[in-house]
């Protein structure tokens, strides 16, 4: 694995006064630090795709990849485990979305994945604060990235990234739009099985898993009560007790399901091969754990990042250990998690900017009919013509039996909103079902390479 890593990752490291950068010496890859504040430092890795092909009506578009958790690292979990050019075994991914754009992994908040803040105090305790970073983040990339300036950006959020994501386009339509950011055009927000509205969720757990015969009727009840509180907790603003409550709520769901998968309702949770270093954490907790791991990639994903990818990068400092979720992040939120941001999609559709909503149809934390619900709350002018509308089938042709037989997702679409239910797909689209996530992704960013 190492002799193939190597050739991947031949270095040609470049220092700067303000942050620090490396890449290869193709020029097909930078990375490095950007320093959004006073002693916070974020990871930043650009892919430049090799089918890149651009023209004035059609631009190749540029992926910011956002992690979920808060606490997940894209850096690590997003490229090698999910939509990188390689697996964790360093094989090419078949069907990787460098194919359709050029990808920017970045590890946020600070203190996730390879991004360190230098004192403890630094760490965002609001999600407020994490989208500020990250707009500095943006800033850094636009005099680093020469491709960025003539390529639409699309954010692309998975779980809690899915909302960090909203909030960060919210501010860059703004900013954009009043002239404090320029030579940046926002392509879009992509928001996969997103953590919009916890309370919505909370309300759909029972009656899912009772559907698919994972609670029996008394379970329901139960479980139910909860997700009540839950939404007069929310409703009173008390949001850090609102989040204790659903941890209750999931931990009730464990122990009356035989343990579900909460990424996807056909598994148990001991199925799922990741979660060997979760196994002391509560469930609420593992909204920082990933999803099923590949089967191409067996390896342990913190001691393959640790010891192969972290010495060829160069520029990360010793002390920093890669870590698959960083608890801590996740504690500082708690005061922000169960806030919703169904206001920001509004926003966004308000402001016209492109809107994707993808979910995997067998997700149970962020589930589908959560998150038609809080869809079906946006006060958006076309929401009530994007609701008559009906779904067009997709069969995403691998080959022609595919394209006669099986279906692998719906869509539809109005104006600059558009929602794609995935089949057979869990939490981690992409995961689950790499080709029609990659076809889906290249007809949300307009890609050349569809």
């Amino acid at each position: 694995m190492e002799t193939s890593a190597i050739a991947f990752l031949c270095l040609l490291c470049i220092h700067g006064a303000a942050a620090i950068t490396a890449g290869t010496q193709d020029g097909m890859q930078l990375w490095g630090y950007a320093t959004p504040r006073p002693k916070v430092n974020i990871f930043w890795w650009w892919y430049r795709s090799p089918n890149r092909v651009s023209s004035v009506v059609k631009p190749w578009p540029t992926i910011l990849w956002l992690q979920g958790g808060p606490g997940g690292s894209a850096s690590g979990r997003g490229n090698f485990l999910e939509i990188g050019p390689l697996d964790l075994n360093m094989n090419p991914r078949n069907f990787t979305w460098l194919s359709v754009a050029d990808i920017i992994f970045v590890d946020s908040p600070v203190g996730v994945g390879f991004s360190y803040a230098d004192d403890p105090s630094a760490l965002v305790k609001t999600d407020s604060q994490t989208v500020v970073d990250l707009v500095g983040v943006i800033k850094v990339l636009l005099k680093k990235l020469s491709t960025l300036k003539s390529s639409p950006l699309f954010l692309v959020g998975e779980s809690y990234g899915g909302k960090i994501a909203a909030m960060v386009g919210v501010s860059l339509s703004r900013a954009i739009r009043n002239g404090t950011i320029i030579n940046l055009k926002l392509g879009g927000v992509v928001i996969g099985d997103g953590w919009i509205s916890p309370e919505d969720y909370a309300l759909s757990y029972a009656q899912l898993l009772h559907d698919v015969s994972r609670l029996n009727d008394n379970a329901v009840g139960d479980v139910n009560k909860m997700a009540v509180t839950v939404r007069e907790q929310v409703a009173a603003g008390q949001f850090a007790t609102a989040q204790k409550t659903w941890t209750n709520q999931l931990d009730l769901i464990d122990s009356r399901s035989d343990s579900v998968n909460m990424d996807n309702f056909l598994l148990d949770t001991g199925m799922n091969p990741v979660l060997a270093n979760w196994q002391s954490m509560t469930s609420s907790q593992l909204m920082c754990r990933n999803s099923q791991q590949s089967q191409s990639a067996p390896n342990n994903i913190d001691d393959v990042i640790n010891r192969v990818i972290k010495p060829m990068l160069k520029i990360i400092p010793k002390k920093i250990v890669w870590e698959e979720a960083t608890l801590q992040v996740y504690e500082n939120l708690a005061n922000d998690f169960m806030k919703p941001a169904i206001n920001e999609v509004d926003k966004l559709l308000a402001d016209g900017v492109n809107v994707t909503v993808y979910n995997g149809q067998l997700d149970v934390i962020c589930p589908t009919v959560g998150v038609e619900a809080w869809v079906n709350k946006l006060k958006w002018f076309g929401l009530s013509k994007f609701l008559s509308l009906p779904r067009q089938p997709l069969h995403y042709c691998d080959s022609a039996i595919y394209c006669s037989k099986q279906i692998r997702a719906f869509v539809r679409s109005y104006k600059n909103f558009t929602f794609y239910w995935i089949l057979q797909a869990g939490h981690m689209v992409p995961v689950d079902q790499p080709y029609p996530a990659l076809r889906m992704i290249a007809s949300a960013t307009l890609s050349p390479g569809n």
